[in-house]
């Protein structure tokens, strides 16, 4: 049976990948998403036209609607919930980047901390349109492999305290999953958290790893590479995540953190590399120290997503980069 679906960072990189993905299998999907200036809006804009288009084919236009607003509107947010009966959330709106947060964590904690208390609110809060009590929506939020800190235990576990985060980012994250316990044990709300660890696909953010090693060799962008590229990640495709998602929105199973990786990590320089062949030249890239905030290894232990919500990632790495060069060329380097 179709959902209703509240979708928070719809134009964003997996945001955009999860809405398109919900409406083309029937679902009603609410976008939210402020456009802010992070990378450039006009990407993300560019992000919705692709959702548009890919669903125009099969006639699902309808199916996606969007609305430009910020989470820590909670005038706005009170007003989308008495608008809609909502099924599920998928909240993925939020600052990310570990690196940034440093230098703004005041505005990390503004959005993803504050921003998450609106939408935890206006869920268990909410009546429907009819002015009945609905039964309340599940809320799956996007989480992160950051939240781990520099934990000894590999692969990484859900069970591991999690109570050492290493910048603010990490931070915030975990003080979200702690507050969606929170609203679980007060109000019985369904709280998936989703750790994902490195995504990479079409619609990339320009500053992730993938993305930004393209642009240095076509554009000559300045990229660092950190601890020359001797770090392994656990690189994971966003369909795949996507399908976590899917996979959290149709199963509520109360309170539960859940990874979200391939299960495989593969050395940053080698990650490199698979793109280089396929671009057919070689990164200029810098050497840089990594920074005291980044964590040397992750590793995600994927039992749990495979027992609870029938999580299987599908793309290898080499599959997974050569869609992300695909993409790349059409929407990037075709428009430039």
């Amino acid at each position: 049976m179709s959902k209703t679906i509240l979708v928070t960072g719809a134009a964003g990189f997996i945001g955009s990948n999860a809405a398109q993905i919900l409406a083309l299998r029937g679902d009603r999907v609410i976008g939210l998403d402020n456009l802010n200036d992070y990378y450039d809006p006009a990407r993300k804009r560019a992000n919705l036209d692709e959702v548009r288009q890919a669903l125009t084919p099969s006639g699902q236009l309808e199916q996606f609607s969007f609305v430009e607003g910020d989470i820590r509107d909670q005038k706005l947010v009170d007003e989308l919930f008495a608008s809609h009966t909502f099924d599920a959330i998928v909240h993925l709106a939020a600052m990310a980047g570990v690196r940034v947060s440093i230098d703004q964590p005041h505005l990390y904690y503004d959005v993803n901390v504050t921003g998450t208390l609106n939408l935890l609110e206006a869920a268990v809060g909410r009546t429907s349109v009819k002015g009945k009590p609905d039964p309340l929506p599940t809320f799956v939020f996007a989480s992160t492999s950051s939240a781990y800190g520099n934990t000894k235990q590999i692969p990484f576990v859900e069970q591991d305290a999690s109570d050492r985060p290493l910048a603010p980012y990490a931070a915030s994250k975990r003080g979200a999953e702690l507050l969606g316990y929170s609203y679980h044990y007060l109000y019985g709300l369904p709280f998936t958290a989703l750790r994902f660890f490195t995504v990479y696909g079409p619609r990339g953010r320009p500053d992730m790893m993938a993305y930004k090693v393209l642009d240095n060799i076509f554009t000559g962008r300045e990229v660092p590479l950190y601890n020359s590229g001797q770090m392994h990640r656990d690189w994971t495709f966003v369909t795949d995540i996507v399908q976590g998602i899917v996979g959290a929105v149709d199963r509520p199973l109360g309170y539960e953190i859940i990874n979200l990786g391939r299960g495989e990590p593969v050395l940053l320089a080698e990650f490199v590399k698979i793109i280089e062949q396929l671009a057919g030249k070689q990164a200029n890239l810098v050497p840089t120290p990594m920074l005291e905030a980044d964590m040397a290894y992750t590793y995600a232990d994927i039992t749990k997503a495979k027992e609870l919500i029938g999580y299987a990632p599908k793309l290898s790495v080499d599959e997974g980069v050569s869609q992300f060069w695909n993409w790349y060329k059409q929407a990037i380097l075709s428009q430039s």
